[in-house]
């Protein structure tokens, strides 16, 4: 699963990066966002445009009887997105998005202590775009939409597969007007976007524990643990 991400560029670049066209959002860098958090999203607005946007981390369709849904929600299968009854109406309704975020933590199980935290980033420092959907839901006729987002998960890569069995797909730039229903493609095209992003363009290297609260939200939990050594390459992983 993906349970933890952050994201601190500014969103002026985020805006440029993305093409976005709407004024800004009011949003503070997060070094630790976790389910129910408030984060920036693309998606295409009414008139086709991309439009950034706050978004509450947890997906709840738009046919939920109560929000109680959306913690069960905060990741989709890329391998049962198209027909889990949670998520098909917003892939099928091109109510696809892509979370852009500056990496994403998960933790390593190990022979023995507790588990071992990691922050996965991309290898040139640059932000990933994660797939997404996102949908409207409202509590009762008439009142105000709540709108939310999940994020896609599917295998690992060579680099991610010695931490986690799963990790979030990560769209590179070219497909993203297809993801987001710029251009036309078909279901089978779609879901052929959402394959693991190539280990080479990411690095992992180990954090401290505190990362595992969420109400330590700082820059420095990104930092290196002193003397741990960081994932090796992922063309050594490619020999295992």
């Amino acid at each position: 699963m993906c349970g933890r991400t952050f994201q601190k560029t500014p969103l002026s670049e985020i805006r440029a990066l993305f093409g976005t066209v709407n004024p800004l959002p009011n949003f503070a860098p997060t070094y630790n966002a976790a389910p129910t958090d408030t984060l920036p999203v693309v998606r295409l607005d009414r008139d086709g445009r991309r439009s950034l946007d706050l978004l509450r981390w947890g997906l709840i369709p738009w046919w939920a009887k109560n929000a109680r849904i959306g913690a069960r929600c905060i990741n989709a299968m890329a391998e049962t997105v198209a027909t889990k009854p949670a998520f098909r109406d917003a892939f099928n309704r091109r109510q696809r998005c892509l979370v852009p975020v500056d990496g994403f933590y998960e933790w390593q199980k190990r022979p023995a202590g507790p588990k071992q935290p990691y922050a996965i980033v991309g290898a040139g420092g640059e932000p990933f775009a994660m797939a997404g959907l996102w949908d409207r839901w409202r509590p009762e006729p008439g009142a105000q939409p709540v709108h939310t987002f999940t994020i896609i998960t599917g295998p690992p890569n060579e680099l991610v597969a010695p931490i986690h069995n799963r990790m979030p797909v990560i769209l590179p730039r070219a497909t993203w007007r297809q993801w987001l229903g710029e251009d036309d493609a078909t279901r089978d095209e779609l879901l052929a976007l959402l394959r693991p992003y190539p280990a080479e363009l990411m690095r992992a290297y180990p954090v401290a524990a505190r990362v595992g609260n969420v109400r330590n939200n700082d820059p420095d939990l990104l930092a290196a643990v002193d003397g741990a050594s960081p994932m090796p390459p992922a063309s050594a992983h490619s020999a295992l």
